[in-house]
């Protein structure tokens, strides 16, 4: 799932993209389920936490850079979506409903 990292006094997070219980509602919903749009997910979903993390993400994984409450918020926020197709479903469908577009 998530995993934290300390690289050079920096505090990092990283959810490797794929074979996550949600990756079928993503895809249903016509996007990829790389790090790039776990990542628009959570900028959409929680922007709160999003304007407080630097993120560095990739095809193969999402990846957040910050201070260790911040990214213990992300990792809850994130784990809370990734293991639910309907949770996943509900905010692609409010993201497209508001104009948001994800860059997968």
């Amino acid at each position: 799932m998530t995993n934290f990292h300390d690289f050079n006094g920096k505090r990092s997070l990283a959810l490797d993209a794929g074979g996550l219980a949600a990756d079928a509602a993503v895809v249903a919903s016509g996007h990829e389920p790389n790090g790039y749009f776990w990542e628009g997910l959570v900028r959409f979903a929680w922007p709160d936490i999003a304007e407080r993390v630097d993120f560095d993400s990739e095809a193969g994984m999402l990846c957040g850079v910050g201070s260790s409450s911040d990214l213990t918020r992300l990792k809850a926020a994130v784990e809370s979506v990734i293991t639910s197709p309907e949770a996943v479903r509900d905010i692609i469908a409010r993201a497209e409903a508001s104009g948001f577009e994800f860059d997968d």
